[in-house]
């Protein structure tokens, strides 16, 4: 598989040119990279206009993934906006309200998109109690709600694979938001990878009609290479107003670093990385059985996502993290109750037995028993829009009940939002607050 954009810049670093453009760097070595990094000049085309090497480049993504893709050098978070924008593109389209039902597990740039593109949300509850940090949505609930409204929403919005390794029964909802007329719209950041599992795991094939994916989180690219993918059916209707959707929230000096990597990217997967994935994905199933069987518990279903439920084995996961912090291992994710380690066909050969001789070496304790931390019972007093854009201040947790929540108090990380803009501060909220170490929320003035 061509590439176009590596070539580009490769023959242009031979060249040797005078560089009288931007960046100020001008190709001299600070950290290494520098020759590498270039902008858009005569050739190199342009991201969001793309007609030359960046086009090219985006055609065989496309290919690879069966579905009209298009690149992001922002990360996810710019894709989440940009879907966002497209469905209410779509709402004015078939004349409907600017209605999102999402689950409650949304990355803080969904608040930020549907803020920016003036959406009511209507959120979406787990069925279960396994996690704050899932929200594993039933399409038979999902089935009801719909059959129910009164107003049609004009999309779902779901994350799968979540942060923990949830994964959604995607062509089940999507089975039912066909039913409807209804977008399916998923956060796939951490599932770029799923594309190239046999059979396919990607949520457009399996019924989605955006999705984003992070190719940095799980492929091997740079940090903030994303992709934005539509099913045929919606790029129909919407393809032509995607490259100007991606532009309304990214930088107009797009990274030709990133841009490299999402093109060499491409004759990667090109060259035999389905065998690889699929050779790394068994290795990975024989490391959670041997932890299995030592009596961990094991949560979610990403097949690269090793996600440990530590209380059933009488541990925090601060304490398993540290176990693995003195032998170098550094892990993506860990708290009171979890720890996550992501891996990937690239992971160092000797990565998966380092960890499981550490995690061997800790002595199994009695199980810890918590108390359920989560509320459903939400009062939506202003719209997430008039909250998020109104004038706040920040408070303690101990004085915030009856406040009406104006920010995030979430990291990046997805988690089931304890209160979402707009919404009123409980008793029960504060609690759950204080049980996860918020101290200060920030809350409308006034």
């Amino acid at each position: 598989m061509t590439t176009p954009i590596c070539d580009f810049v490769k023959n242009y670093i031979q060249n040797n040119p005078t560089r009288l453009h931007m960046p100020g760097h001008k190709g001299e070595v600070f950290l290494g990279m520098e020759k590498y990094d270039i902008t858009e000049i005569d050739g190199a085309d342009s991201l969001y206009e793309a007609s030359g090497i960046i086009e090219e480049s985006e055609r065989n993504a496309s290919l690879l993934f069966g579905c009209d893709t298009y690149y992001s050098t922002e990360g996810s978070s710019q894709c989440i906006k940009a879907m966002v924008y497209l469905a209410g593109l779509y709402a004015q389209k078939i004349n409907r309200k600017r209605l999102i039902y999402a689950a409650r597990n949304v990355h803080k740039s969904f608040i930020s998109a549907v803020s920016l593109s003036d959406f009511e949300v209507k959120w979406l509850y787990s069925n279960s109690d396994d996690s704050y940090l899932s929200c594993r949505i039933n399409a038979d609930h999902l089935d009801n709600e719909l059959g129910n409204a009164d107003t049609l929403p004009v999309a779902v919005y779901i994350t799968s694979p979540d942060y923990l390794g949830t994964v959604q029964d995607i062509k089940a909802i999507s089975d039912v938001c066909k039913k409807y007329g209804v977008l399916l719209l998923c956060d796939n950041a951490h599932g770029a990878y799923l594309k190239f599992l046999t059979p396919s795991a990607h949520p457009v094939d399996l019924g989605a009609d955006m999705c984003c994916d992070s190719a940095h989180k799980t492929l091997p690219a740079l940090t903030g290479a994303a992709y934005l993918h539509m099913g045929e059916e919606i790029s129909n209707h919407l393809s032509s107003y995607a490259k100007n959707a991606l532009s309304l929230f990214g930088s107009t000096s797009p990274s030709y670093l990133i841009l490299q990597s999402l093109d060499h990217l491409n004759k990667y997967i090109s060259e035999g990385y389905r065998e690889k994935l699929s050779l790394f994905a068994k290795r990975i199933t024989e490391l959670k059985t041997r932890l299995s069987d030592m009596g961990y518990t094991i949560f979610g279903e990403e097949i690269l996502k090793l996600t440990i439920k530590t209380k059933s084995y009488g541990c925090s996961g601060e304490e398993i993290a540290e176990k693995l912090y003195e032998k170098k291992i550094i892990c993506e994710f860990y708290d009171n109750d979890f720890i996550v380690l992501m891996f990937t066909p690239e992971s160092p050969e000797s990565s998966l037995e380092r960890v499981f001789e550490v995690l061997f070496s800790i002595r199994r304790k009695d199980r810890i028993v918590d108390k359920k931390i989560y509320n459903t019972n939400h009062i939506q007093k202003i719209s997430i829009r008039d909250a998020v854009m109104g004038i706040y201040e920040e408070i303690s947790v101990e004085n915030a009940e009856g406040r009406i929540l104006s920010q995030l108090t979430v990291a990046c990380p997805p988690a089931v939002l304890v209160v979402s803009p707009g919404e009123i501060i409980t008793k029960e909220d504060i609690e759950i607050f204080k049980a996860i170490g918020t101290k200060t929320l920030c809350v409308l003035k006034g």
